[in-house]
């Protein structure tokens, strides 16, 4: 690893640190500063005491010292302790508001990126740096180390260097050049360890990034997600096969791990044991010579030991803190990626060429085609179409006609790749687009709720009318369900947050999504066949029942079916991408030898 790259990966987390939690650095720098001060103001008492009773001081004259001492130890400690309960309580809430950094950044980001090869490749760079170490909490627990570490190395160079050198020399000239040398030599080998501690560790993973297969079916609970296939075709010898072939070459990667650690602890611990023995020779040479004292000697054999573990430790922590710090990147990576799609910034009350009453709003597309990102295939081509205010359009067409594809497009989750599309004459992109999205109350296909509150799903907001929820849920067809529930419109959805949550069925599911799109009472309303698990007649009942909801609302519907939107005036056909029919039911059904009449006759088996 470069030492630029080492440099940013530790600027960039410290950076973070400085954003989440400040307390918890100043903490974790405090307490490293009363670590780090303990031993030497230990040092020093034991060396006074010996120096002391050496030369035949009464122990009674230097007892209130020690006293003093030790009080002022016992002080430091406490407040150490104090500090400690600071950091765990920091710690934990800075690993939370990391984590929430991810969160907010997924809830915010341009849809469009979510399944982007650029963010998916983000998503598995982040799986696999956070299988090794505890993810960022790994570096909130090695940051006092690594503080702790430095400063005590600071602390012993500060205490030695006067009497390595100036007028308290403690060894000759030619003496501290051969101890320097030593010091070189030993600094080397250790960024030799902490060299093998990287190959180390890009070994892992490397490894990491190779293990799919066991990964995959080992630790991804597909045993409950794929059990009833895995056993009814016998697919157990299927998954060990690819598992083996996994793990074929699993013992020549442990030898090479097994190896590179051995050197490590090789190199490592013989610079820490070679630095010390030749610092201790030489103390022990000045000693036996007379220049130095019984607590002296004392006193420089422990501050080079000190010395020369904070040396070692320091290349350790400073290691892997490096190592942890590059496996967030990925992380920051994702929260710092750039949004694609122009936010505008006309408000949607200033829209267009003419001064009309509030919910007036038409829309065109003009020339639109779209390619999904990375795909090679047009999803839609050549797509131009206007819908009134007013208006309610149904949009057929087989499955992968690019329906949904153009209902994407009109919520803005995504941007035309050519055309463009308006709102009362102008393009969508110059309108603010929180503002702009507000205008559309969607229920997809695959919509979702949440395991929050019933009115919370149905308000998509913690503080709602509870009056209009209630009455949006009765014209959604689920007043019989609330009624049975005894908490109302406060009742927990599934299990996701207590034993208290009620499980719904599919149709009433169904039907809290569409009660939720009547309670935004947003202009344009879309329904993107969210009820396609019903059979053909349950479906047309239930769109002829929320057209007669949103009234004069500007509405599309959107199914594969046609005998669900036969109650629409406006009918638009898909095929391939491309918008080929328009017109009413009658109108379309007239042209024989057109695709509307083809599906209509393939579909009227079911109409009967």
């Amino acid at each position: 690893m470069k030492i630029k790259q080492s440099y940013n990966y530790i600027v960039n987390v410290l950076k973070i640190f400085w954003e989440l939690d400040r307390v918890l650095l100043f903490s974790c720098i405090f307490s490293a500063l009363i670590d780090s001060s303990i031993p030497y103001i230990e040092i020093y008492l034991s060396a006074y005491v010996l120096d002391g009773l050496a030369e035949g001081t009464p122990f009674q004259s230097f007892l209130q010292i020690i006293c003093l001492v030790l009080l002022g130890i016992l002080v430091l400690k406490i407040l150490r302790a104090y500090l400690e309960k600071v950091s765990a309580v920091h710690g934990a809430l800075c690993y939370k508001k990391f984590d929430m950094l991810l969160a907010r950044r997924t809830l915010v980001m341009d849809y469009e990126l979510l399944d982007s090869p650029t963010v998916n490749d983000i998503n598995t760079r982040i799986r696999n740096d956070h299988n090794w170490g505890s993810g960022f909490y790994s570096i909130i627990y090695q940051l006092p180390m690594l503080v702790t570490s430095v400063i005590n190395l600071l602390i012993s160079m500060i205490i030695l260097v006067p009497f390595l050198g100036g007028n308290h020399l403690l060894i000759d000239g030619y003496a501290l050049i051969v101890l320097l040398l030593f010091l070189l030599i030993c600094i080397f080998y250790m960024l030799f360890s902490v060299q093998k501690r990287q190959e180390m560790h890009d070994l892992m993973d490397e490894r990491n990034n190779d293990a799919r297969y066991a990964s995959y079916y080992l630790w991804n609970h597909h045993a409950y997600k794929q059990g009833m296939d895995v056993r009814i075709f016998n697919g157990q010898k299927l998954i060990e096969e690819h598992i083996n072939q996994e793990e074929a070459g699993y013992k020549n990667w442990i030898k090479e791990l097994t190896s590179n650690r051995c050197q490590n602890g090789l190199f490592g611990g013989f610079s820490t044991g070679i630095l010390q023995a030749v610092a201790y020779l030489f103390v022990a040479l000045k000693a036996f010579g007379g220049a130095l004292s019984v607590g002296s000697l004392v006193k420089y054999a422990t501050i080079i030991y000190q010395f020369s573990a904070a040396l070692s430790g320091t290349f350790t922590m400073l290691s892997e803190f490096t190592l942890s710090a590059k496996r967030q990147q990925s992380t920051l990576d994702y929260i710092n990626i750039a949004d694609v799609l122009p936010k505008g910034t006309i408000p949607v009350d200033k829209r267009g060429f003419c001064d009309i009453r509030d919910n007036d709003y038409e829309i065109e597309l003009r020339n639109v085609s779209f390619k999904y990102p990375g795909a090679e295939n047009w999803s839609l081509r050549n797509v131009s179409l206007k819908l009134h205010v007013g208006e309610h359009l149904a949009i057929v067409g087989m499955n992968g006609s690019g329906k949904t594809t153009l209902i994407k497009l009109l919520c803005r989750l995504y941007d035309p790749t050519e055309g463009e599309i308006l709102l009362n004459g102008v393009d969508i992109r110059k309108y603010d687009y929180q503002e702009y999205v507000s205008l559309f109350s969607v229920v997809f296909q695959d919509f979702k709720l949440f395991a929050f509150s019933l009115g919370e799903n149905v308000a998509a907001a913690a503080d709602y009318d509870r009056e209009k929820v209630i009455n949006c849920l009765k014209k959604a067809g689920l007043e019989e369900r609330l009624a049975s529930m005894e908490q109302g419109t406060d009742t927990y959805l599934y299990k996701g947050y207590g034993e208290e949550g009620v499980e719904i069925s599919g149709g009433e599911a169904q039907k809290i999504a569409l009660a939720r799109a009547l309670y935004k009472d947003a202009p344009f309303v879309v329904l993107d066949e969210p009820t396609a698990a019903l059979d053909p007649i349950a479906e047309y009942d239930i769109y002829k029942r929320f057209n007669e909801l949103v009234e004069n609302k500007t509405a599309i519907y959107i199914s594969h079916r046609l005998s669900s939107c036969r109650f629409c005036d406006d009918i638009a056909v898909f095929h391939n991408g491309e918008m080929i029919q328009r017109g009413s039911h009658e109108q379309l059904l007239a042209d024989e030898g057109n695709k509307y009449y083809a599906l209509w006759n393939a579909q009227a088996q079911y109409y009967v």
